[in-house]
């Protein structure tokens, strides 16, 4: 490239989407990109589409017109759209949106810096044709791994890559260029999904399930535990499948002992965990494990025995209430968080009472609720038995008011416990703010300190929590803390 080129961008969605954009970033960077966060001031804005449910699609689209918007008074040459809705869409999405200069899917990530100096110089890169990317990998999961290599999985960037496409930070470098210089970071375990349920569309954009190996999960965790991050937050469509293509379903318990020992790494969290694959060897590492996070996102989207089996899932209130009492029988103070759908196709009265039920007695520290709608291309979308807008609009009310109300008392048990908290912004004006071990990233509160004497952000602070302020936590430090005092972003 004769001159450097600016490139932003602007990620939308998932955990799992923000470790693609920092795949993308690394690409870019190796091939003489400069990195700027102001899409303004990039001569191409790259914006990474969710595409999973209705709202995400639409914050996708707004974010790509206003990325357009810079073409007419900034710098701003060309906007590109990557990432799942690109991925789902393809041809219908350029069509739909023209002002979009690209739509890239995933089989263009590889080739990413090529395709947007195309794109920069007034060529035309067709837009992907969609398909369903289950196909492209064995049904058997044995056979996955071999397969994978001619596959095109976002996030799964190898380490110890050669000399000339490895950023310049060491040998154990990803493919990866952070974007921010949080404490925090996500570490993709897998990708794809080998579940069928029936609202979902994943699976059929993402792929069927495959690891990434443990040598590489644990080499990034090494790397990004040298540029000043203290805790890792493995994330992927199914976490508990971890392992099954690798001949070893157990291997999430192995592997969280050996991230939680890498130097400086403080914390390891696991997320998007299935309820129906909780294993008893799982539930004890969790909860046992030094510098584990003893947290649980279980993904149980609905309580009623016959709700759960339209959506081709498992389980009942009573089960899931006696994962949570073992859970808790092994570390009372565990987090667990969960995301229901409300105005399913078929759902009763009694099923809405029985999802009530549930809720009232699971003492679930973050909740999240969707109201039902019909995601193109899945089972559920076929269902006769729909339920009027309004009737789903009233219950997803009904339901929300009492989830907030629900995780507020949870919050209020937490007075007088003592919480290890991660500092992750310090501000004369605002405050100082960082997160429990029962607090993912982004969706499940946060701790307000009292007190931010000597405290920077990367910090682990021992305090006591004193009050609550909805979902969030107040909490006084306590004297002598023992805590890492590096700076984040190191």
């Amino acid at each position: 490239m004769p001159e450097s080129r600016t490139v932003a961008l602007v990620t939308l969605g998932c955990a799992r989407n923000e470790v693609d954009s920092e795949e993308l970033a690394g690409r870019l960077e190796a091939d003489g990109w400069k990195l700027v966060e102001d899409a303004e001031e990039a001569d191409v804005a790259v914006v990474n589409t969710c595409g999973f449910v209705e709202a995400a699609k639409k914050d996708s689209v707004d974010a790509l017109l206003e990325a357009n918007d810079l073409k007419s008074h900034g710098r701003t040459q060309a906007v590109v759209a990557v990432g799942c809705m690109a991925e789902r869409y393809g041809k219908e999405l350029a069509e739909a949106l023209p002002e979009a200069d690209g739509v890239l899917g995933f089989d263009d990530y590889a080739d990413i810096s090529d395709r947007l100096r195309t794109i920069l110089g007034g060529g035309i890169h067709a837009a992907h044709t969609p398909r369903d990317r289950r196909k492209l990998l064995p049904i058997s999961p044995a056979e996955r791994q071999e397969a994978g290599a001619a596959v095109a999985l976002p996030g799964h960037a190898p380490t110890d890559l050669p000399d000339g496409l490895a950023p310049a930070s060491g040998p154990r470098a990803p493919l990866r260029r952070r974007l921010d210089g949080a404490p925090v970071a996500s570490v993709k375990l897998a990708s794809g999904c080998d579940r069928r349920c029936s609202f979902c569309a994943i699976p059929s954009f993402r792929g069927s399930f495959i690891s990434r190996r443990p040598s590489d999960v644990l080499n990034e965790t090494r790397w990004l535990a040298e540029g000043g991050v203290r805790e890792i937050m493995l994330v992927s469509e199914n976490n508990t499948s971890y392992g099954k293509d690798l001949g070893d379903i157990r291997l999430l318990e192995s592997l969280l002992p050996e991230l939680a020992e890498v130097d400086g790494i403080e914390r390891v969290r696991v997320s998007y965990l299935q309820p129906a694959e909780m294993r008893p060897g799982l539930i004890d590492v969790l909860t046992s494990t030094p510098k584990v996070a003893p947290y649980f996102d279980l993904s149980f989207q609905h309580s009623a025995p016959g709700v759960l089996r339209a959506m081709r899932r498992f389980g009942d209130t009573d089960r899931f209430l006696e994962l949570l009492d073992t859970i808790r029988s092994k570390a009372p103070e565990a987090g667990v968080r969960s995301n229901f759908i409300v105005g399913f196709p078929g759902e009763s009265a009694d099923d809405l009472a029985e999802l009530e039920r549930f809720l009232d007695h699971a003492r679930l520290d973050a909740i999240g609720v969707f109201g039902y709608s019909d995601e193109e291309g899945t089972e559920a979308a076929t269902y006769d038995d729909k339920l009027d807008a309004d009737v789903v609009a009233e219950r997803l009310d009904r339901v929300s008011r009492l989830a907030e109300e629900l995780v507020s008392q949870r919050a209020e048990e937490r007075v007088g416990e003592t919480v290890r908290v991660l500092v992750e912004s310090v501000d004369e004006e605002e405050g100082v703010y960082g997160r429990a071990a029962h607090q993912a990233p982004e969706t499940d509160g946060q701790v307000l300190l009292t007190s931010g004497e000597g405290l920077r952000a990367g910090r682990m602070v021992d305090a006591k929590v004193v009050g609550t302020e909805g979902v969030d936590l107040v909490a006084e430090p306590l004297h002598g803390s023992s805590g890492r005092s590096e700076e984040a972003g190191r």
